[in-house]
């Protein structure tokens, strides 16, 4: 009696330990595409009023699409799925599917480059993004709700995320980020998971932690910056780095969900 009460507490501990280290099963793509010169309204014009839809139908759930501040023929954008297997099966459904055989023609062209692409998943379950349902989207040509500037940031980083730079970032900076009135609105990791829709290629085996966060204005990001390199994290930040961190101040187009 006293072992299968011993076997059962040990398995009762198995379990809750696990249920405590499960993070949410989520798949999310970072795209950054390069558009021709002078196209990037053109392509919002085609995604937004033609292409979100289609894409949700089939098992996607588009977060945002975004003009980049900083680079004028930067389109980028997002899209979450449950898990790697209805990744693979929602993106062979969609791209042969009707919605995109009837407006490739107008998409494509205006393409330059679309292989700039992280596929990521939250760091943490409590890092995972908090994105409005689509039912509060936008609808096609009406006027949309004030939107914020968006702000995310890809660290590039010596060793992966897992080896001490998740627990820093969600003890130590995510605070002090906090105490400096800048939300962390979530936090990626690389999604290790081999890249099961190769006719679309993503950025793989990187060593990268992304984060979000919400600004008034396209300068907030700034003081925040010199503020962190001038401070003892800042320093402890900058080691775990390969190299400097790319950081995307992004406009949300009408119809995102994150603005």
């Amino acid at each position: 009696m006293r072992t299968l009460l011993a076997a059962l507490l040990a398995i009762f501990t198995m379990t809750t330990h696990a249920d405590s280290t499960v993070t949410t099963p989520t798949v999310l793509e970072l795209r950054q595409y390069k558009i021709f010169a002078d196209k990037r309204d053109e392509m919002i014009a085609v995604f937004d009023g033609k292409l979100i839809e289609g894409q949700e139908a089939v098992g996607m759930r588009l977060l945002g699409q975004f003009r980049d501040l900083d680079d004028p023929n930067r389109f980028t954008w997002m899209r979450e799925f449950p898990n790697m297997d209805a990744r693979g099966k929602a993106l062979t459904d969609f791209y042969t599917g009707p919605v995109w055989k009837a407006h490739r023609g107008e998409a494509n062209p205006l393409l330059e480059d679309n292989d700039n692409v992280l596929l990521l998943k939250p760091a943490t379950a409590e890092l995972a993004l908090s994105v409005p349902a689509a039912s509060e989207r936008t609808k096609s040509g009406d006027q949309p709700t004030a939107a914020n500037i968006i702000v995310v940031t890809i660290y590039y980083l010596w060793k992966d995320p897992s080896e001490g730079f998740t627990r820093f970032f969600a003890e130590k900076l995510k605070p002090e980020l906090t105490a400096a009135g800048v939300p962390v609105l979530g936090g990626y990791v690389t999604e290790a998971t081999p890249n099961n829709f190769p006719a679309l290629p993503v950025r793989q085996h990187e060593k990268v932690f992304v984060w979000f966060t919400r600004m008034q204005d396209a300068a907030g990001y700034d003081p925040l910056r010199r503020k962190l390199d001038g401070s003892a994290i800042g320093r402890e930040l900058e080691d775990y780095q390969e190299r400097a961190p790319q950081v995307l101040r992004l406009a949300p187009t009408p119809r995102s969900l994150l603005r």
